[in-house]
């Protein structure tokens, strides 16, 4: 599992709730074509989430949630081609939020996904739009 981390300049509520928002990912995460929530929790975070990426990639992913630590975590709902798990930590500092996040793609994943996908550029990619879309 690779995992990597960057300072993101915006409040933890802020990434928090873009991270964990399915449409906001189709803003952010390259070759994202679409996001479907399947199930969520009473509070509107997503539990399952159905994705279609890159050219011909669709797999689900099912997410769990600690809620004070701010940890996501995110595994396949089936054992099928091209799926990812991994998770995503956000700790308030005094410049914005630290985002550690980490990725273990599926064997089944093609180089292509797996450029598109590497956890640095997904991580530079979200630090980017968080920059650049502010409330």
């Amino acid at each position: 599992m690779k995992i990597v981390s960057t300072i993101v300049g915006r409040p933890l509520d802020a990434c928090w709730r873009v991270f964990t928002d399915a449409v906001a990912m189709l803003s952010w995460v390259p070759g994202l074509r679409n996001a479907y929530v399947v199930s969520a929790r009473p509070d509107g975070l997503p539990t399952e989430i159905r994705f279609e990426y890159a050219a011909e990639l669709i797999y689900a992913l099912e997410y769990t949630y600690d809620l004070e630590a701010h940890v996501v975590r995110w595994e396949p709902r089936e054992v099928k081609r091209g799926g990812v798990r991994g998770f995503a930590r956000f700790t308030a500092i005094d410049d914005g939020t630290e985002l550690t996040y980490a990725m273990e793609h599926d064997g089944g994943r093609k180089a292509a996904e797996r450029a598109l996908d590497d956890p640095e550029f997904l991580v530079e990619s979200f630090r980017q739009w968080m920059l650049e879309h502010r409330d």
